[in-house]
């Protein structure tokens, strides 16, 4: 359960790195790509950030996780900077890809063709009785 602290600091902590993440998109003059930031997650002692990244096209998450770790100190300066009268320490920050939306878009293919479970029970293991 998250406190009412963890939620703001999260918020807060959201907020700027899209900024910063956008802004180096922008810098470097890269097109076609658009990262977002679906959640930020800080542990209740404050020393972790857990941010999860939505890359379009998802096909460059990987790619883009790399290149966002390599440059997490730098981030995390970038960071500092911004938050330093809001917070007196930064936490430290853990990237992760978000591929929620393309699990739902894999679970609405799934629904909607012919692999239904739902209309075609056939398609499911038999459990067994123990």
């Amino acid at each position: 359960m998250e406190t009412n602290r963890q939620k703001k600091i999260g918020a807060l902590l959201q907020n700027d790195l899209v900024d910063i993440l956008q802004g180096e998109i922008r810098k470097n003059g890269i097109s076609n790509l658009i990262i977002s930031i679906s959640k930020v997650v800080v542990t209740t002692d404050l020393s972790i950030a857990k941010v999860y990244l939505s890359v379009f096209p998802s096909e460059r998450g990987g790619e883009i996780l790399n290149a966002v770790k390599s440059n997490a100190p730098l981030i995390k300066h970038d960071l500092s900077q911004r938050v330093k009268l809001q917070l007196r320490k930064v936490p430290n920050l853990v990237f992760y890809i978000d591929d929620t939306l393309d699990q739902i878009e894999i679970i609405d293919r799934e629904l909607s063709g012919a692999n239904n479970p739902l209309t075609n029970p056939e398609l499911l293991e038999k459990r067994k009785k123990s």
